[in-house]
């Protein structure tokens, strides 16, 4: 980062290329939508190379990034929320409702385990917001507790407390995976 405030455009472009992807799983997780994901990480990034000398060392780099981040998808969460489906049987002239064909896995162990990541990703998506987003940072991407407390910005004891409660309700909604 230090590089690319001094004005090395070839940093910049080494940082979309190592955080990207992170960032893309991250928000993709949490928002659900792939289109959506990449043009909020695209947003992120552009943020990141109009807003480069607001950064201080104060923080780690990715702390810093994954708050940017963050705040998009929040954005991002909201406008979501407030959006009506619309049904595609609803748009048809016909009212015929449309046949939308399903991926066939090749094997029954794909197709298990395409259930159970269904009902994973479910049960991570129905929890309540506070919870869902440590989980994510803390189970998926892996930060430390102390880049999510910076992240989200609630002391260390609360997002320690939030990944336990998260974890806890997913062991009760996912309790039958187990048997």
């Amino acid at each position: 980062m230090a590089r690319f405030q001094k004005g090395d455009e070839n940093a910049y472009i080494e940082l979309v290329n190592r955080y990207r992807d992170r960032l893309l799983n991250f928000i993709y997780n949490y928002i659900g939508d792939f289109e959506i994901s990449e043009d909020i990480v695209q947003d992120t990034m552009v943020k990141l190379y109009q807003k480069k000398h607001y950064y201080r060392e104060i923080a780690k780099f990715s702390t810093w990034l994954y708050t940017i981040a963050k705040n998009l998808a929040n954005t991002e969460f909201r406008k979501k929320k407030q959006r009506k489906i619309t049904l595609l049987s609803q748009i048809s002239r016909d009212d015929k409702p449309y046949d939308i064909p399903a991926d066939q896995p090749d094997t029954d162990q794909e197709i298990q385990s395409d259930i159970t990541n269904k009902i994973i990703r479910k049960a991570i998506d129905e929890l309540p917001e506070k919870f869902k987003t440590v989980i994510l940072l803390r189970d998926i991407q892996e930060l430390s507790y102390e880049e999510i407390s910076s992240i989200i910005e609630v002391p260390l004891g609360t997002v320690k407390s939030r990944i336990n409660r998260a974890r806890l309700q997913l062991q009760v909604e996912l309790k039958h995976l187990r048997t």
